[in-house]
C-alpha cells in the first residue's frame, strides 16, 4: 500500500517534532509547517489524504485553515489537536468539518488510532467520489448497465434525484432493477458513506414486519430474551428501500407513514421515541394510484412516497442495451470452469427479437444457464431456452436421450404407467425399460 502523505502545523516546534516522528514510525510521509498560512501554499503540492493542525496558530488560525484544506482538498481529513480544549472549539471544529479533536497533551495511542480512523474515512470518501464520477460517466461496470437514450435518461435522474433529501418512487415491471435504481441513488447521495438497507414488503406478516423494521425491546413478547434494534436504527444516517410497497399490510403502512413525518419511531414494547434520520426509496410493480382507489393503499402514504417518481423502462424497450448487457453478465459470472467467449449471431438476433416478459432478470438467467450448459466457449442457440428459441419460430435442437425420455414418459402416461404394456410398446424387454426410468430418474 502506499505511504499516505500527512500535513502537520504546529507553531510549536517540539510538537511539530513529536508527531512528525510518530507518524514516520507508522509508515505515513508527514510534511511539517509552522503556520496556518504556510500550509494553504503547499496544500496542492501534494494529494494530502490527512492535515493535522492546531487550532490556536499566530495568524490564521486552525478553523480557518479546515475551511482553506475542505475547499482545496475536498477528500482530506483534518484532526484537531490543542491545548486550549473548550466544547465550544471543539463543536466548531466538528461543524467545519474535522474529522476529530485531541486535547492537549494528547496520548500517542489516541493519536495513531485517530489517523488511523481518519484515513480508512478518507479512502472511503475516495472511493464514493470515483463510483460517482462513474456513475456520472455513465461507466459500465457499476449497477446499472446500458447506453440506450432511456438508460441515459434514467441515469441523469437519479443523479439529480440522488442530492435531493427526499422520498423517491420507483416504477417499473418485475425484473427491471428497481432496486439496482435504489442502490444508485444511495451511491450518488450525500448518504453513500452510510448503510443501505432493502427490505421487501411482500416477504413478511404484518408482525414479522413490525419487528424487522422497528425492533423490540426486552421481554416485549414471548421468547424476547434481549432487546434488538430494528432496520430503521441500523440505517440511521443511509438509506431505507422498501421493495414492492404496494404489499405492505394497512397496519404497517400507518406505522411507515408517522415514521416519514414525525422522523421518529417506538420499538415493539418501547415507550421512548428514537429520533432516526433516513432516505427513504420505494419501489412498486403495481399501479399505486389504482391500489390507493381500491383501498389498498393509503393516500397520505402515497403522497408523502411519491415526491419523486423515477419509471424504469422494461427490456422489450431497450433493445440496443441488451448485447452489452449479455456482455456484462457473462463477464460476471464467468468461471474458470465455465467461460464463454463470444456470442453467435443467430443467438444475438433471436434474443434481440425476444420480448423478454421477465425484464433484465430473465436475460440474467439466460446467459447464467448458457454458461452451465456451454460445451465451447461460443453462446449458440442451443443454449436458449425452448421459449425463447420458439419464439424465433424455431424447434430447438434436443438431444437423443432428450427425445427418448420425453417419448417414454409419453407412453408411460397413454399406459397410464403399466411397465409391461409400455415396455411392449417401446419394443424392449421390462428389464430395459426399468434401466431407462432408472437412468432418467422416472422411476
Amino acid at each position: 500500500m502506499t505511504a499516505e502523505h500527512i500535513l502537520v502545523v504546529d507553531d510549536e516546534a517540539i510538537a511539530r517534532e513529536n508527531i512528525s516522528w510518530i507518524l514516520e514510525e507508522e509508515g505515513y510521509i508527514p510534511t511539517v509547517v509552522e503556520s496556518a498560512e504556510k500550509a494553504v501554499e503547499i496544500l496542492s503540492d501534494n494529494d494530502y489524504a490527512l492535515v493535522i493542525t492546531d487550532l490556536m496558530l499566530p495568524g490564521m488560525s486552525g478553523l480557518e485553515l479546515l475551511e482553506k484544506v475542505r475547499t482545496s482538498l475536498p477528500t482530506a481529513e483534518v484532526i484537531v489537536i490543542t491545548g486550549h480544549a473548550t466544547v465550544n472549539t471543539a463543536v466548531k471544529a466538528m461543524q467545519k468539518g474535522a474529522h476529530s479533536y485531541i486535547a492537549k497533551p494528547f496520548d500517542i495511542d489516541e493519536l495513531k488510532t485517530q489517523v488511523v480512523k481518519a484515513l480508512e474515512q478518507r479512502a472511503l470518501s475516495v472511493e464514493v467520489l470515483r463510483l460517482r464520477k462513474l456513475i456520472a460517466q455513465g461507466r459500465q461496470d457499476l449497477p446499472l448497465v446500458g447506453e440506450s437514450t432511456p438508460m441515459r435518461n434514467l441515469k441523469k435522474k437519479i443523479a439529480q434525484v440522488a442530492q435531493m433529501n427526499c422520498n423517491v418512487l420507483i416504477q417499473g415491471e418485475t425484473g427491471t432493477g428497481k432496486e439496482l435504481v435504489a442502490r444508485s441513488i444511495h451511491m450518488l447521495s450525500p448518504r453513500s458513506s452510510e448503510r443501505f438497507m432493502a427490505i421487501n414488503c411482500g416477504t413478511f406478516t404484518a408482525e414479522l414486519m413490525d419487528k424487522e423494521l422497528f425492533g423490540h425491546e426486552r421481554e416485549a413478547f414471548t421468547g424476547a430474551s434481549r432487546g434488538q434494534k430494528g432496520i430503521l436504527e441500523v440505517a440511521d444516517g443511509g438509506t431505507i428501500f422498501f421493495d414492492e410497497i404496494g404489499e405492505l399490510p394497512l397496519n404497517m403502512q400507518v406505522k411507515l407513514l408517522r415514521v416519514l413525518q414525525e422522523r421518529n419511531f417506538l420499538r415493539v414494547g418501547g415507550t421512548k421515541e428514537i429520533p432516526v434520520d433516513i432516505k427513504v426509496v420505494a419501489a412498486t410493480n403495481c399501479n399505486l394510484a389504482d391500489e390507493v382507489e381500491a383501498g389498498r393503499f393509503r393516500q397520505d402514504l402515497f403522497y408523502r412516497l411519491n415526491v419523486v417518481t423515477l419509471n424504469v423502462p422494461p427490456l422489450k424497450t431497450l433493445k440496443e442495451d441488451i448485447p452489452v448487457l449479455v456482455g456484462h453478465f457473462l463477464e460476471q459470472y464467468r468461471t474458470k470452469e465455465f467461460s464463454i467467449n463470444s456470442i453467435s449471431q443467430e443467438t444475438l438476433d433471436i434474443l434481440m427479437n425476444y420480448s423478454f416478459p421477465g425484464n433484465v432478470r430473465e436475460l440474467e438467467n439466460i446467459v447464467q444457464r448458457a454458461l452451465a450448459l456451454a460445451g465451447g466457449t461460443e453462446f449458440t442457440p442451443d443454449l436458449l431456452p425452448s421459449e425463447v428459441y420458439k419464439s424465433a419460430g424455431q424447434t430447438p435442437l434436443r438431444t437423443l436421450e432428450e427425445v427418448e425420455k420425453e417419448h417414454i414418459g409419453k407412453i408411460l402416461s397413454a399406459m397410464r404407467g403399466n411397465k409391461t404394456k409400455s415396455a411392449e410398446i417401446l419394443g424392449i424387454d421390462r428389464v430395459s425399460l426399468w434401466r431407462k426410468l432408472k437412468k432418467y430418474n422416472m422411476e
